[in-house]
């Protein structure tokens, strides 16, 4: 949430003061309590909390897919770009149709709603294919990284109940703990590429599972976090609002697909007829490399984490790799330094800090940063911001009653954007995501 850290301005002593006054009267009206069950708000400054927690409210379409928008921008702009990879490019008609061929194969294979198929791929136009392609057969997508263990790729494989795992030849042996049968998508590609082009009948509800995302598993064993297409479209309409760039602008994915920061390029590039820009790993993580690439093809719009584009403008005195109008920051806490940095080098560039966890669909949270908002900030970070539409952010104590401003407390993050659940794991999902106290 947005607010000051600083409890020594006069605003803040007036907010204690008051505070502690509905302390010592609750204490005196009964001596039994326990103070710390004891709310510090008032019944009107626990309902201006609420205002301020919640973001605004939006009748977006709740029985949509992301294939549906999708081909939207297939009829309309058939001949546009739509991803590009290195020297390689495909148009949204091209796209459409790989996408539909790999769905009529998926379905013979028995993939359906709620089915899950592991993604073990090079960063490539293929992947998006994949993607799309599992969608539209009405399955869900597990993206495994082709650098883990083959531990860990087994225990995902197990823990998210893979049907099928499409991936390269050249990883085909580094799956082979897994137990799951793979598809290689270039080496079995011209037996997929028979298959009908149109989309094929598909049973996908906007309440099917659309990806589960493991998390990193740092803090013990990784979870998968089971995405919904309600949440996905739901996420889409609200940081697009967020974001306001016209329609068939031009969006840089930098990180891999396992982490769901990229999603804010993937899914708003597709269902807006823009043109989604794929790095290579090599790229994204080279200054050189990334700043010519940027210069050719001039980006509209990147999401980024903050140290990874520390690195990228170490000792660096250009704008090369920086978008032309958004730049979005999210996965990690943002510096004042970093934007002062950018602010510089692209003043017309437009700062946007994001926050969220996995379980919230990729974010619940922005803040545009404003050129004098580092004057007037207490918190040697930038602010996470205000909650998206149809989403909300309280900060609450340990027996879920809001707090003041300025009191340290634990975020509780709601609506239309919170995840199913866990894979596999009802009673974690019963502890984390629990009922909505107000």
């Amino acid at each position: 949430m947005e607010y000051s850290t600083d409890l020594f301005d006069r605003a803040s002593i007036r907010r204690m003061v008051g505070h502690l006054q509905t302390l010592i009267e609750a204490v005196v009206a009964d001596p039994d309590q326990r103070i710390g069950e004891i709310p510090l708000l008032r019944d009107d400054e626990r309902s201006e909390m609420m205002v301020m927690g919640s973001g605004p409210r939006r009748a977006y379409p709740e029985d949509q897919c992301f294939q549906q928008l999708f081909a939207q921008h297939v009829a309309q702009r058939p001949q546009a770009v739509a991803v590009v990879f290195e020297n390689e490019r495909v148009s949204y008609r091209e796209l459409d149709t790989r996408a539909a061929q790999l769905a009529h194969y998926l379905q013979r294979q028995g993939v359906g709603p709620d089915v899950r198929v592991g993604l073990c791929l090079d960063r490539s136009i293929e992947m998006i294919v994949t993607v799309l392609g599992i969608f539209k057969a009405g399955g869900a997508y597990v993206p495994l990284d082709p650098n883990y263990p083959q531990e860990r790729l087994a225990f995902m494989a197990k823990d998210a109940d893979l049907r099928l795992i499409l991936t390269q030849e050249t990883f085909q042996e580094h799956l082979s703990q897994s137990g799951v049968e793979s598809i290689r998508i270039d080496a079995d590609w011209p037996v997929i590429a028979q298959e009908e082009a149109p989309t094929p009948a598909s049973e996908a509800r906007a309440d099917a599972l659309a990806y589960v995302i493991y998390t990193s598993g740092s803090t013990g064993r990784p979870k998968g976090v089971e995405v919904e297409h309600r949440q996905v479209v739901n996420y889409v309409n609200g940081i697009l609002e967020r974001l306001q760039l016209p329609a068939g602008s031009s969006f840089a994915m930098v990180s891999p697909l396992t982490a769901d920061l990229g999603n804010t390029m993937l899914y708003p590039a597709l269902t807006t007829g823009g043109t989604l820009h794929i790095m290579s790993e090599d790229r994204a993580t080279d200054s050189v490399a990334l700043g010519e690439y940027f210069r050719h093809h001039q980006p509209d719009c990147l999401k980024i984490v903050p140290s990874h584009l520390a690195s990228l403008l170490m000792g660096s005195t250009t704008a090369d790799v920086l978008p032309q109008k958004r730049l979005v920051l999210g996965g990690e806490s943002c510096p004042w330094h970093l934007v002062e940095k950018v602010q510089a080098l692209k003043p017309g560039c437009r700062v946007i800090n994001h926050y969220g966890p996995t379980e919230t669909t990729v974010g619940v949270t922005t803040h545009q940063v404003a050129a004098t908002d580092r004057t007037s900030s207490h918190s040697p970070s930038v602010p996470i911001g205000r909650p998206l539409p149809n989403s909300q952010l309280y900060i609450l104590d340990p027996h879920k009653n809001p707090l003041p401003l300025g009191v340290a407390g634990e975020v509780y993050i709601g609506g239309r954007g919170l995840a199913r659940g866990y894979a596999g794991a009802p009673e974690l999902t019963a502890e984390r995501f629990v009922p909505h106290p107000y």
